[in-house]
């Protein structure tokens, strides 16, 4: 006798999983926190067995959900194939998405995986580059929407996440302890570059440029090597790296936030749905009260 699994059921399995809570899936999935925690019941008793371990932090997989998520993810995978396969697509075309460099790795691998199983028909090229020279871009109309990292946040932002900008280095290292500090800083056009100039020089502090270049490979080798330290916000610190604590006597940095700009003359509605998408994933997955 053939049985058939709810892709429903399925969907809200991988979503826990990806986001390790109830309500952070319930805000992914669109439900409430109770629908998705009744639906994982639906699962585990369809199995006869339980797929998490629930402590206060996070949900975690037992080795029964482990087994079950890749072939889950599969299966749905396959599924939004043959949806995208037998339905006429809305959205067909090209997007331009313009982003800071320090955002790209920790926060678009998902938002961008998850908006081309929605929208195969779409193509999504990604415009690095530092925060006023996207808006400068977005202004011109060569990016259709844009991210960016900016000490602004209010009525006329929208806001995805508010973050502390901290000083990093090497683990271990020493750098932050030299006369003058030894700074990777980015270019003049670096969203960070004012800031941590301004706190140095409230402070008091000497310091010497080691890298400026708004490219994060260079920028972080120096910091791995303990060349250097540098601002980065604390969401997007590498794990081979470590936050520089107060005890350091580094001066305290402001807090930044991840805005979402599109253009104030009009945005077409593949810019839409793609704002759609990252402000629902940025709600879901990354979500920081300001």
């Amino acid at each position: 006798m053939a049985h058939n699994i709810d892709t429903a059921l399925l969907r809200a399995f991988v979503a826990v999983a990806d986001t390790g809570g109830m309500t952070s899936a319930g805000r992914l999935l669109n439900l409430t926190q109770a629908a998705v925690s009744q639906q994982i019941k639906r699962l585990e008793d369809t199995f006869q067995q339980p797929l998490f371990e629930r402590d206060r932090r996070r949900m975690r997989l037992t080795p029964r959900g482990e087994r079950l998520l890749m072939h889950a993810q599969r299966l749905l995978a396959v599924n939004d194939e043959i949806w995208g396969l037998m339905m006429s697509p809305e959205f067909e075309g090209e997007v331009r998405l313009g982003a800071p460099h320090d955002v790209v790795g920790p926060f678009l691998p998902p938002i961008l995986k998850s908006f081309d199983q929605a929208w195969p028909g779409v193509r999504v090229s990604l415009v690095c580059s530092t925060t006023p020279l996207l808006l400068e871009a977005l202004e011109k109309g060569d990016v259709d929407l844009t991210l960016t990292t900016e000490r602004t946040c209010g009525v006329d932002v929208e806001t995805l996440r508010a973050d502390a900008l901290v000083w990093v280095g090497a683990r271990g290292g020493r750098a932050y302890g030299c006369h003058p500090l030894p700074v990777s800083i980015g270019d003049q056009s670096c969203a960070f570059r004012g800031a941590a100039v301004q706190a140095l020089a409230q402070a008091r502090r000497d310091w010497r440029p080691v890298c400026e270049l708004s490219n994060m490979e260079p920028l972080l080798a120096t910091l791995l090597a303990d060349l250097a330290v540098a601002p980065l916000l604390s969401s997007t610190v590498p794990d081979d790296l470590e936050v520089i604590g107060p005890e350091a006597g580094l001066p305290p940095l402001p807090r930044y936030y991840i805005n979402l700009y599109l253009p104030n003359a009009g945005s077409s509605d593949i810019a839409n749905e793609l704002a759609k998408h990252i402000r629902t994933q940025f709600a879901a997955r990354y979500y920081h009260a300001a």
